[in-house]
């Protein structure tokens, strides 16, 4: 049993790249740029999953290198032809020594950061491969957020406008945050946010008016079944935004639903799993809908909430060698499990769909997902740039290879249009999930 897989890997760095920004010639290529350089060729050579193209490679950075002295104003830019060899190195060198002649002749123009991104960016999409691409720090940083989101003074409440009534309804609280320490509940309607009404207001002034410093007050008034409750006082909190969402639904059903699979996702799923069966879950509904995947740890992790034992997944790596990554024997106990999951789910997603299919420990539903079954490496550079390399291709433990076809669900349930997720009376395929978890559970109550 394998584990600890990362990925993205975060920590990979040459000691040569910290190296300082001193320039290596007057108006070339500074030591780091030209490091940073070599750094992304050598990894695309020796990490991509397939055999790669050394003079396409090559021909493709070439070309886009040119392509930005254009863009930049230069008419004409001329720059040597490359040549692939039998020796990375030797071709690692020829390709710097080209960007170096770029920025030295039109450095004027074209600033070296850009030349050297282009340059990457032309060796990474000579593969052809959408996933194996160039991350600007301010991408990379975007990708990161979107994993690992950034905390924010506020009350721990996720929100949303009721269609019909157009009222200010809360959808989901965080565990242990001030909303809940407080007693708000899911479906609680806001009336007031510090005595002002929220009927009619966007959503994004509410939030607003939610959010602030750490240690500020937000008073709310709040109905619960048609009553009014006693004036609420809340203490705002730093607050990490949740990858999971989770509540009972129909007495019986607890619904969790997935953003990501980050780091913190698979002791998040547990915690509130663990929440669930205390207020009397008997069945589950794990929500996969639009979630675009993560980290393949976090996809082992997650699954291995419902499956004791056995594979979780195989990843094939380009030297030919499979790893078979195993469940971490942590499950909660057995009870009837629906995986919702559509043309959005993907990744990391797809893994947890595919385990618990072919494990047979819970059913799928909703539509054919995206398809992407490989896996891509991280690689930062210093500068707060990143590459980022499809490294391998997984399989699902019975060894389907699901890369662009998807997984088929057991039962296909078409997507309402205007679904909101979570809520049975305006989610066909949530509603489709609770009547087979009931049919179920009555099953099991008959035998």
């Amino acid at each position: 049993m394998y584990r600890r897989f990362a990925v993205p890997v975060l920590a990979i760095a040459l000691a040569s790249l910290n190296a300082p920004h001193s320039a290596s010639a007057a108006s070339g290529l500074t030591a780091l740029e030209r490091d940073e350089l070599t750094y992304s060729y050598r990894q695309l050579v020796n990490q991509y999953y397939k055999d790669v193209n050394a003079q396409r490679a090559l021909n493709v950075a070439r070309g886009h290198v040119i392509a930005l002295l254009r863009h930049d104003g230069v008419k004409k830019p001329v720059l040597p032809a490359l040549h692939a060899t039998n020796n990375p190195t030797n071709d690692e060198r020829a390709l710097t020594s080209a960007v170096n002649i770029a920025v030295t002749k039109y450095g004027a123009k074209a600033p070296a950061r850009e030349v050297t991104y282009a340059a990457i960016e032309g060796l990474l999409s000579s593969t052809g491969d959408r996933y194996t691409t160039f991350l600007s720090p301010k991408e990379y940083a975007e990708l990161n957020a979107g994993l690992d989101a950034q905390s924010f003074g506020g009350v721990g409440l996720s929100i949303g406008i009721d269609d019909a009534t157009k009222e200010l309804k809360v959808e989901s609280v965080i565990d242990g945050g001030p909303a809940e320490k407080v007693g708000i509940q899911s479906d609680d309607t806001v009336v007031t946010i510090d005595g002002k009404p929220t009927k009619g207001r966007s959503l994004d002034d509410d939030s607003r008016m939610l959010r602030g410093k750490p240690g500020t007050v937000v008073r709310l008034t709040v109905e619960r079944d048609g009553k009014t409750l006693p004036a609420i006082t809340i203490t705002r909190a730093e607050i990490k935004p949740p990858s999971v969402t989770a509540k009972l639904l129909d007495g019986d059903i607890g619904y969790a639903r997935l953003a990501v699979f980050g780091a913190t996702t698979a002791d998040e799923l547990g915690a509130a799993l663990k929440r669930l069966n205390a207020e009397g879950a008997k069945a589950y509904v794990l929500d996969l809908r639009d979630n675009g995947g993560g980290y393949l740890n976090s996809a082992i992790d997650v699954s291995s909430q419902f499956i004791s034992t056995g594979p979780i997944v195989s990843v094939a790596e380009r030297s030919g060698s499979t790893r078979e990554y195993d469940a971490d024997d942590v499950a909660t106990s057995p009870k009837p499990l629906v995986v919702l999951v559509n043309k959005y789910t993907a990744s990391a997603s797809e893994i947890t769909s595919g385990a618990i299919q072919d494990d047979g420990v819970g059913t799928l539903i909703g539509t054919k997902t995206f398809g992407k079954g490989v896996v891509q490496t991280i690689f930062p550079l210093p500068d707060g740039s990143a590459v980022k390399i499809t490294t391998a291709r997984y399989l699902t433990p019975s060894g389907r290879d699901i890369n662009q076809i998807g997984i088929t669900p057991n039962m296909y349930v078409a997507e309402a249009k205007d679904a909101r997720f979570g809520d049975p009376a305006n989610d066909s395929q949530l509603a489709a999930a609770i009547s087979v978890l009931h049919q179920k559970l009555a099953d099991n109550s008959s035998n």
